[in-house]
């Protein structure tokens, strides 16, 4: 007789997720570092081997897609730490005020549409964490129209909150295309 397994613990082998590894201890940006790239790792996680269903809304009615969360985590990267932190003026990629639901309307099952969307978020977290590396501390500030004056520290920790919103939703979308479920 085997043991039961759990649902959720199917999605990846046993020993080969490293996104859970970071620090239980030490200094505030490691661990907040650490949460946030485990974050964003599981979008990539939850987008693997559907390149294809990328765009597939499968949780009707809602407009939601696997490639539509790339898109908008591109731009919510984008905001946060260009716009509000680094104070360039970097507009939205993929949604704008004519276009405000561009990130997920705009996710179409095409190649270049993907590709783009890929490009962006990778260019866009790689800034991101080279602006978090050289800032001299969390307490770095920017002021943005819908929260105020905001630090790194805050803004970290909302991407966190933004990207746990968000994989829950990859959660759902993943297991409509292919059953595939896990944390």
């Amino acid at each position: 007789m085997t043991t039961p397994r759990r649902k959720a613990e199917i999605f990846v082998g046993a020993g080969t997720d490293r996104r859970f590894e970071g620090p239980a201890t030490g200094d505030e940006r490691h661990m907040l570092v650490a949460f946030l790239g485990a974050q964003r790792a599981t979008l990539e996680l939850k987008c693997a081997g559907v390149a294809e269903e990328l765009s597939r809304r499968s949780v009707a009615p809602s407009t939601l897609s696997l490639l539509g969360l790339v898109r908008h985590l591109a731009d919510v990267e984008r905001r946060w730490f260009r716009r509000v932190l680094a104070g360039q003026d970097a507009p939205a990629l993929f949604s704008s005020a004519d276009d405000p639901d561009g990130d997920f309307a705009g996710a179409l099952p095409a190649a270049a549409v993907v590709a783009t969307a890929w490009e962006a978020w990778r260019a866009e977290v790689a800034f991101a964490d080279g602006f978090v590396a050289d800032a001299p501390s969390l307490d770095v500030e920017g002021d943005d129209a819908w929260r105020g004056t905001v630090s790194l520290r805050w803004v970290l920790i909302h991407m966190i909150e933004e990207y746990a919103r968000h994989n829950g939703h990859a959660d759902l979308l993943r297991e409509r295309i292919d059953g595939a479920v896990g944390v």
